[in-house]
């Protein structure tokens, strides 16, 4: 059983979205594509790497979130968004010169050659496919500390953890998957930046969202093993502000000609 629950696009902001704005920009600025063109963003949440294509010709968008969709149209209106399957994309072949994807992927059931075939399969001759994840095993320090209270508390949370739920998240996987898709020059790089926190409040409450993995497990435990969590978690943080490392993957090839 898992608790990811993916509706409310203001708590899951909250939550990740302010720090997958930042690492979109870097993202993106390292994939360095032409402006203008035809771009498609899978798994497209509440549009921030949507929001973050610089100057482009067409953005289009799809999630299988309505209310996420509802979220990315009215954060990015001139793009279009819609309410899809990335194993299953609602587009003719080569429309689009550049398809990414954004803290997505790992999400997606079964295995993960068939939603990054699909992306290929949209893609025209010579375009980029790009994508980004968190390194949920080592990198993500916010969400780590989370899953290591939450296992101390209630050992069958190992199995939620995302670390080695998902197995994508690593630059060997990652290649793998662009590989068995067909797609060239493949390379993969780290993208590190800082999670900045006020206080412990501002770290714990977008936790009691419920948006996301780790807020939709934490929500369906009783009021006293919320607390239990809360208070490991705390009591390795300081009371002032205090920054943790995050660390996504990002991945990119070229569509064959």
């Amino acid at each position: 059983m898992t608790y990811d629950t993916w509706e409310a696009g203001d708590a899951y902001d909250a939550y990740v979205g302010r720090w997958s704005r930042r690492v979109a920009a870097a993202f993106l600025s390292r994939l360095a594509r032409p402006a203008g063109g035809r771009w498609l963003d899978v798994g497209c949440g509440t549009g921030a790497l949507s929001a973050a294509v610089p100057a482009p010709g067409l953005v289009a968008g799809v999630d299988r979130s309505a209310g996420f969709v509802r979220a990315a149209r009215a954060a990015v209106p001139h793009a279009a968004f819609t309410v899809a399957d990335a194993r299953a994309l609602p587009f003719p072949a080569g429309c689009f010169d550049t398809v990414v994807s954004g803290l997505a992927l790992n999400f997606v059931p079964g295995p993960a050659a068939r939603p990054v075939r699909e992306l290929a399969r949209v893609t025209a001759p010579g375009g980029v496919v790009a994508a980004y994840v968190w390194d949920y095993a080592g990198g993500m320090e916010m969400m780590r500390r989370f899953w290591q209270a939450a296992t101390e508390v209630d050992p069958a949370a190992a199995d939620l953890d995302e670390g080695p739920r998902f197995p994508l998240c690593h630059p060997d996987a990652l290649r793998a998957a662009w590989d068995a898709a067909g797609l060239r020059s493949v390379s993969v790089a780290p993208i590190e930046i800082e999670t900045a926190f006020t206080d412990f409040a501002d770290y714990w409450t977008p936790f009691l969202g419920g948006q996301g993995a780790a807020p939709g497990y934490l929500m369906s435990l009783p009021p006293e093993h919320r607390s239990a969590v809360r208070d490991r978690v705390r009591a390795g943080l300081p009371d002032g502000p205090f920054t943790l490392p995050a660390r996504a993957w990002s991945v990119a090839g070229t569509a064959a000609p």
